[in-house]
């Protein structure tokens, strides 16, 4: 059965011990963790082994276990085109120097992966950035020449990560997601292919950021089923009304005049039966990790329920077939 985890990085106001103890108070069996706030510091995971012990001395205390570590904010920052929003992403003194930024995000990135290694984690979760992400909408006019020019802009950026994770085990889960350089089927298609099909670069599956775009989530297993690295469990809603859009109008999340939002699993329009069936096609393993994100519920019944809701849709095939009872010799 697939374990059930919580991934930390909703929750890393809390003292990291205070976030093992929530975790387990909720029900879940480990953590997808977080590398900013209160939680793991991957500058030092990747250089202390006794603050490696004492994170791992945590998570037994409360019989929970780690299968992925996050490299989302740092992630972003390796090849995005920065503006003032990206100056929380950065220690606080390389906020106004891009140049620090950017160093900073690579430098965090690779002692992610060095941490991950001490931890025992196999996969790296997270985002890359996109130099191109502005273009999304073509005008201005914009040429396959500067989308493709984008594309190589990321391999030669990550592709010095990738070689540092290949020395460790360590594979790259890229969450699908508007803002990345992949944010639906054929752009993630085409980063495989600027890639050569590289196994280091797989996908975080999460079905929310793909359902408003107008995806049907679970096709995106059965179409790449040897690239689910990681899964997450997050929902959406989409409440199209005539008067919204799917471009969420500028009006803040949780707002309900918004054409979609995040809702709690179960609470929203994902088909998670169906996106479990497809894990269990392909024999995927690996955690469910619930990203809880729901501006409309308090996070420790939203957590609570989701833990729950998590387990009871885990679903694992038959061994047999349902009517083999129905056979004669």
């Amino acid at each position: 059965m697939r374990p059930v985890t919580l991934f930390t990085g909703q929750w890393a106001d809390l003292p990291f011990d205070e976030m093992c103890k929530t975790a387990s108070e909720m029900g879940y069996e480990g953590l997808e963790l977080a590398t900013w706030g209160n939680h793991v510091d991957a500058t030092k995971a990747a250089n202390d082994m006794e603050y490696v012990a004492s994170l791992k001395a945590d998570l037994d205390k409360y019989g929970l276990k780690t299968w992925a570590i996050s490299a989302h904010l740092c992630g972003q920052l390796v090849c995005d085109v920065y503006d003032e929003r990206h100056a929380g992403f950065a220690p606080a003194e390389f906020a106004n120097d891009e140049a620090k930024m950017r160093q900073w995000a690579i430098d965090y990135t690779m002692d992610t992966i060095k941490a991950a290694s001490n931890l025992g984690i196999k996969v790296i979760t997270g985002f890359m950035g996109s130099p191109i992400w502005n273009a999304w909408y073509s005008f201005p006019q914009t040429s396959q020449e500067m989308i493709d020019k984008g594309f190589a802009d990321v391999v030669a950026a990550w592709t010095p990560l990738f070689d540092e994770m290949d020395k460790h085990g360590i594979k790259f889960a890229l969450e699908v997601h508007p803002t990345e350089i992949a944010f639906d089927y054929y752009s993630f298609v085409k980063l495989l292919e600027a890639f050569e099909y590289r196994e280091t670069l797989g996908m975080n599956f999460d079905p929310s950021h793909l359902l408003w775009q107008g995806l049907i989530p679970h096709l995106m297993i059965r179409a790449l089923p040897d690239r689910v690295y990681h899964v997450h469990i997050k929902d959406a809603a989409v409440t199209l009304d005539g008067l919204n859009g799917i471009l969420g109008s500028h009006i803040e999340f949780g707002d309900t005049r918004r054409g979609w939002n995040f809702r709690s699993p179960g609470r929203g329009h994902v088909d998670f039966n169906e996106i479990v069936r497809e894990l269990n096609q392909i024999g995927y393993d690996g955690p469910l990790s619930v990203e809880w994100e729901d501006s409309g519920m308090d996070r420790i019944l939203g957590g609570t329920e989701a833990c729950e809701f998590t387990k009871d849709v885990n679903i694992s095939p038959y061994a047999g077939a349902f009517d083999d009872a129905l056979k004669t010799d």
